[in-house]
């Protein structure tokens, strides 16, 4: 049996990392999350009742409640999504992505390697991944990134992961560590926070709200189904290298513009308006957000020369996918809405 130690495993890309591994026989699962706004119970109340998921609240920088953990369940593999994720939020308040990004991250990492250097005998095929972004790399005016490109954050988000990752490679050529860091594009798929672009725009169309697009809506993402993305997460676990940075992307570039008129004819053809208006008539263009980066785009070359992944789901089939789990799962995202998230824009210097 595998033991996984998967952090900030009641959000959106920790759960469906969760999903994904559970399903192999003989894998356990101990995950921790402080449950702070983006996570929640609700997201894995499919996960508690099996015996091979164990739920733990805590802090990441908890020195003492993790080494307890480390201790009493001696993890195979530690696998970090404990972050804060959103670049508007981090324009609002700097502060939290500090210190959780990188504070808490020093307090966490410290603890594995005390405790890794204790059992590296006997666990000698242990490994630490931490997921990172593409958004590292920063604007992209021409060609794709690959994993020796330059790092140009952008938005104090980003910073504070380049910093995690700095930290984490410190920790391997230091102290031997046996880290891997992957760089992941735009995640979409189900379980994702409302403040992000597609569950955002997928709601407000479904409730007849303008979904609001910044500044022109051509900067360019690359977009990658959660599915997708873990599953290329387990094969750097498997075969990846020490100390090597990969990135976890798509071969699609689409402007958010564009992403949100594909969301828009899918919800014509799935569930039509009452008033039989075209959704794209609720698109409305706001201000855009300072530092907008205008271009992500990244070679994933290395992960497929290195390992046997891929990436199977396209752009239209798995956006199909994910507005048919927002309609399913009303009570999901009509709770956070609620209680955690009214849906008002976030990241403005000048709110006027």
């Amino acid at each position: 049996m595998k033991t996984y130690l998967v952090t900030g495993g009641a959000g959106f890309m920790g759960s469906n990392f969760i999903r994904s591994i559970i399903k192999e026989k003989g894998n356990k699962v101990i995950n921790v999350d402080n449950l702070t706004y983006a996570g929640s119970l609700s997201t894995i109340k499919d996960l508690l009742s099996n015996k091979n998921h164990i739920f733990i609240k805590s802090d990441i920088s908890n020195i003492k409640k993790i080494r307890n953990i480390l201790k009493k369940f001696k993890p195979d593999y530690v696998v970090n999504f404990a972050a804060e994720t959103h670049v508007d939020r981090s324009i609002d308040n700097p502060d939290i992505f500090i210190k959780t990004n990188i504070l808490a991250f020093f307090n966490f990492i410290n603890n594995v390697k005390e405790f890794w250097s204790k059992i590296k005998k006997k666990k000698q095929k242990f490994r630490f991944i931490l997921v990172s972004t593409d958004e590292v790399y920063g604007s992209l005016k021409s060609g794709k990134a690959s994993e020796e490109y330059p790092i140009w954050s952008s938005s104090p988000y980003s910073a504070s992961k380049s910093s995690a990752e700095q930290i984490a490679l410190s920790y391997y050529r230091t102290f031997k560590l046996p880290i891997i860091i992957s760089r992941s594009s735009n995640n979409y798929g189900p379980y994702q926070f409302p403040e992000k672009l597609i569950p955002l725009s997928i709601i407000n169309a479904l409730n007849e709200k303008k979904i609001n697009i910044y500044g022109n809506g051509l900067q360019i993402r690359n977009w990658i189904h959660v599915d997708d993305n873990n599953n290329a997460i387990i094969e750097i676990i498997k075969k990846g290298k020490l100390s090597n940075i990969y990135n976890i992307g798509h071969n699609n570039e689409i402007t958010n513009v564009k992403i949100v008129k594909y969301i828009c004819y899918i919800l014509n053809e799935v569930l039509p308006r009452k008033n039989k208006k075209n959704y794209t008539n609720l698109i409305n263009f706001v201000k855009d957000r300072p530092g907008h980066d205008i271009r992500y785009a990244q070679s994933i070359k290395k992960i497929k020369k290195e390992t046997s992944w891929k990436p199977n789901i396209n752009l239209k089939n798995g956006l199909k996918q994910t507005i048919f789990w927002y309609l399913e799962n009303k009570e999901w995202w009509k709770e956070i809405i609620k209680n955690k998230y009214s849906g008002k824009r976030l990241g403005q210097i000048d709110k006027k």
